[in-house]
């Protein structure tokens, strides 16, 4: 009775999680002029048409893309960079820089927002340049995802044996190359855990774009300007890909992972 309890719980939550995104999924493929999201009126690719005839859409769609595809790779790497660096400290100044770097992730996204607004507002009344932005989108990005990366990283950097990169370098291996050598296919699992993160992230995020992008309209602050009067289905038939992308992602990312986990376990 626990265990068939538990299945039907897990169930129901998984049921609560998903059904949203269900319904979003057939909603796109209906066949209805008046947009309606309730009545199912036939199967159509129409919505799939008409979204890729958008310009407004596809560029809030590019800018959006292009955001998270710049986040998500300088993330990558300044949190990795970070990482090791907060690993290789002593343990007092290790927990301050946890701490500091923990606070950004529970500080609420609307003092983020505000506070990096008004930064970017300074800076540019300071020394010139162009106002709010793509570069000011770049860089509120890359920052409230690099805590992210940061913590995706530094389990893996702790699992890992510490002998293992002096090891490479008494071998006559240099400090670089032993580091892409030995320390990074350890530690490659959680940099391409904190990766994905940083780009799922960037992509939702609304609340920080909001405050920092100025004239620049990304995806999600695009759809909250069309609630103001109606959401056109075509947004289902974009929500329909971004879904589906994300998820043959992290479906390729596992079966990567079991392979490499699977062949470590056959040389061992």
């Amino acid at each position: 009775m626990k265990k068939a309890g538990g299945r039907l719980y897990t169930f129901l939550v998984f049921l609560f999680l998903y059904a949203p995104i269900l319904v979003l999924i057939v909603f796109s493929f209906n066949d209805t002029e008046t947009a309606s999201r309730t009545v199912w009126s036939g199967f159509s690719l129409k919505w799939y048409e008409k979204l890729f005839e958008d310009r407004l859409i596809l560029e809030a769609l590019r800018n959006t893309l292009l955001i998270a595809v710049v986040a998500a790779a300088a993330s990558t790497v300044l949190g990795t960079v970070a990482a090791i660096g907060i690993n290789s400290m002593k343990r007092l100044p290790r927990r301050v820089m946890m701490n500091i770097t923990n606070f950004p992730m529970v500080n609420p996204e609307i003092v983020t927002g505000v506070s990096l607004m008004l930064l970017f507002v300074f800076a540019v009344g300071l020394f010139g340049g162009r106002s709010l932005g793509m570069g000011s989108l770049f860089a509120a990005h890359i920052t409230f995802c690099l805590p992210y990366v940061i913590l995706s990283v530094l389990p893996k950097l702790r699992q890992m044996d510490p002998n293992l990169y002096e090891a490479a370098q008494d071998l006559g291996c240099p400090p670089v190359k032993a580091f892409f050598k030995v320390v990074l296919p350890e530690i490659m699992p959680g940099v391409v855990t904190g990766m994905i993160m940083a780009f799922t992230l960037s992509i939702d995020d609304f609340v920080i774009s909001y405050f920092t992008s100025g004239t620049t309209q990304t995806l999600p602050i695009y759809i909250y300007s069309m609630t103001r009067k109606r959401v056109s289905p075509e947004i289902n038939a974009l929500s329909t890909v971004l879904f589906a992308v994300v998820m043959a992602l992290l479906i390729v990312v596992n079966v990567r992972q079991g392979r490499a986990r699977r062949a470590g376990k056959e040389d061992a």
